[in-house]
């Protein structure tokens, strides 16, 4: 559609009759109470975002085609969440973008003591925080009809860290992408550790046996002993197989000149191609979760500010981030869909 704002106005009696943002709450099962807002570019794509999972997307779709991976699970509110250990899996819903961190990105560990910072459970509390101060826009900006939804989600505890992250999602009339656009404040009076990971979750029909993975790796590390038997195949996926354990792999990808990496999933029998970009200079490390299971078949393309291995695991092999009071740090990643 080519037209603009002026031209428009003498077709629509409302740009919601293009393209929209609508809000609702679920009524059903343990989902129930889950606000959430569903975007319609107008242009092929829609998705969901769940403001009350630290501003997760859930379902997505572009041309009619799903993309996300959707977990037994399905939407589970953030007051049954469980923080120890594993039993993050338990509220797991899969969707497109699962937020990790903020202060905890993958192995759990133990609380040691009497401690308000612990424990730390797999993948921390994004994922399981209501977000506040919600904000929709629907703008024409130089041209575009810009839809966008954002909100802050507060990591915050007495006497421990007080982080702040406001993350803003965005679309446009005519455009096949998602931008996430995050700040992450330390409004504390003490430094605090900051680990995030954008869990990206690919599925069928984008996931299939005949799909690809593709990007400028200059590297790539297999996590354990499993991911380096699968090494030599880390960039072509299988058909759902009984028994299969999940194998993560490290790549190194080199960034363009705008300063985005960028890592593509691809399947060219379904004809849609998933790129995630992201800015490497915040986000400098990227996981790809390949899990072939049956009823667990994803792929995760993940950029993040630390690997998944947990916060001890980042500051023995010193690279675990330090936000400090006063200091803010901005993340971007955009989802772009095309057909393959």
């Amino acid at each position: 559609m080519n037209m603009n704002e002026k031209e428009l106005k003498s077709y629509v009696g409302s740009m919601d009759q293009l393209a929209r943002i609508r809000t609702s709450v679920l009524d059903d099962g343990r989902g129930r109470g889950i606000r959430m807002a569903d975007i319609d570019n107008g242009s092929g794509l829609r998705f969901t975002v769940l403001l009350d999972r630290g501003m997760d997307i859930g379902d997505a779709s572009f041309n009619g085609i799903p993309f996300a991976y959707q977990s037994p699970v399905g939407a589970v509110h953030p007051s049954y969440f469980e923080s120890d250990g594993l039993r993050w899996l338990r509220s797991f819903g899969g969707g497109l973008v699962v937020g990790c961190g903020l202060r905890n990105v993958g192995v759990p560990e133990a609380e040691k003591g009497m401690r308000v910072d612990g424990p730390l459970g797999l993948h921390g509390r994004l994922s399981n925080t209501p977000a506040e101060d919600i904000a929709v826009s629907k703008v024409w900006k130089t041209g575009k009809y810009v839809l966008s939804i954002s909100g802050i989600i507060r990591e915050v505890s007495v006497f421990g860290e007080n982080l702040e992250l406001r993350r803003t999602i965005s679309t446009a009339m005519g455009d096949n992408s998602i931008s996430i656009c995050d700040e992450v404040a330390n409004r504390g009076i003490r430094p605090s550790p900051l680990m995030i990971l954008y869990h990206i979750n690919a599925g069928f029909p984008l996931l299939s046996e005949s799909s690809v993975v593709e990007g400028k790796v200059t590297s790539t590390v297999p996590r354990n002993e499993r991911a380096a038997a699968g090494l030599s195949e880390w960039n072509v996926c299988q058909p759902p197989t009984d028994g299969y354990a999940e194998q993560c792999f490290f790549h190194d990808v080199e960034a363009d000149a705008d300063g985005m990496a960028r890592m593509t999933l691809r399947n060219p029998e379904s004809g849609l191609a998933m790129e995630v970009a992201y800015r490497k200079a915040e986000l400098p490390y990227f996981t790809q979760w390949k899990m072939m299971g049956r009823q667990g078949y994803v792929v995760g393309l993940e950029p993040a500010n630390c690997h998944p291995d947990g916060q001890s695991a980042e500051k023995e092999n010193g690279t675990l981030k330090i936000i400090e009071p006063d200091e803010t740090v901005e993340f971007k990643t955009v989802i772009t869909l095309s057909k393959g």
